[in-house]
């Protein structure tokens, strides 16, 4: 009676350490690929977005929780200490304790059953490993997953053991009646044996919609390893391709468009091929001067930060002079169209 009676105290115990399932959350299994989580958080993100539901405090709480629960799952080592130890387990990485934290040595620590003392040591860690994603404009305006293979190096135990965590501790040593000498002594532990070795493996990439040059993606414990601690992490750093029709600044998008003298005189109708195919009407009726730059509303780059918020587009008109000499009765005849004065103006331009 008394064991059930503990089982049913250190059941209750776990779950209320456990905290919320950002599993459930999210409306995914366990085994959830990234894709399916991020998947699953952009379609309740753009449910309960507060730009969507402005004054209804539920909503805003509704979108808090999913992006704590998004953030959670979507980096690796979070997730791992969260399938282990629950969002608690979360919540004391951040507060330093690492992916080791257990809940019931925690608990029985605090009861007199040890482990409630923790040992502050310096952290080890590899390098940190950056890699330029680089990226077409398309990409950044759809949205793309890609799938890179990586040679990392890594390392695997062999047979033996090796010195390891070497550390000075000071020793106490008496000398005589009421005399005592402090010396200091390099302490190592026993662990395996190491050699490193390369492995090739996939990391999967999404490029997001709106996404701009310097924006990294982190992958913990990716980077470069530490023979004594945890390795370091993996950083993507979007770079963009130059573009051949459009360059970007923020969210807009900047284009240049050649026409001739006759439609910069009398008009023309044409449409811009955008970055996913769809057409981009550009009608002029009046006279369109070199150099003349027009908007079109909502024509640019997706916002990263809401999809539903777009740039726009500026586009800026050279005017191409025909070549070759116009006879006597075209000049006439152009002079007679045009009608204009000279307006010869000799002046500092710059």
């Amino acid at each position: 009676m008394v064991c059930r009676r503990v089982l049913v105290l250190f059941s209750i115990l776990l779950l209320a350490l456990a905290g919320r399932d950002f599993y459930k959350i999210l409306g995914v299994g366990r085994s959830a690929s990234k894709k399916e989580i991020k998947k699953a958080y952009r379609k309740l993100a753009m449910k309960y977005h507060p730009d969507k539901n402005p004054d209804d405090e539920s909503a805003a709480d509704k979108f808090k929780e999913i992006s704590e629960a998004y953030e959670t799952l979507a980096d690796d080592e979070k997730r791992k200490t969260f399938d282990k130890h629950g969002e608690e387990g979360v919540k004391k990485m951040g507060q330093g304790g690492g992916a080791n934290f257990d809940p019931f040595a925690n608990f029985f620590g605090h009861f007199g059953f040890g482990g409630g003392q923790e040992q502050e040591q310096q952290e080890r860690k590899g390098s940190d490993v950056v890699v330029d994603l680089v990226v077409t404009l398309e990409e950044l305006y759809l949205g793309n997953f890609v799938t890179i293979k990586r040679d990392r190096p890594v390392y695997k135990e062999t047979g033996g053991s090796r010195q390891c965590n070497c550390r000075m501790e000071m020793r106490t040593h008496m000398t005589g009646p009421g005399s005592f000498q402090m010396t200091q002594h390099r302490v190592c532990d026993q662990c395996p044996g190491l050699k490193l070795v390369t492995e090739t493996e996939e990391i999967e990439l999404e490029i997001e919609p709106g996404m701009i040059d310097g924006m990294v993606q982190k992958f913990s414990g990716k980077g470069e390893p530490h023979m004594e601690g945890e390795s370091g992490d993996l950083y993507f750093k979007v770079k963009t391709l130059r573009h051949s029709r459009f360059h970007r600044k923020g969210d807009d998008l900047y284009t240049n468009l050649t026409i001739s003298l006759q439609e910069a005189l009398i008009g023309f109708d044409m449409n811009i091929l955008h970055l996913d195919g769809h057409k981009v009407p550009v009608k002029r009726e009046a006279v369109t001067w070199y150099g003349a730059t027009i908007m079109k509303k909502g024509e640019g780059m997706p916002n990263f930060e809401n999809r539903n918020k777009l740039g726009n587009m500026y586009i800026t008109f050279d005017v191409k002079f025909p070549r070759g000499e116009l006879s006597a009765e075209e000049r006439a005849s152009v002079k007679a169209i045009l009608k204009q004065a000279s307006v010869q103006t000799v002046y500092n331009g710059l």
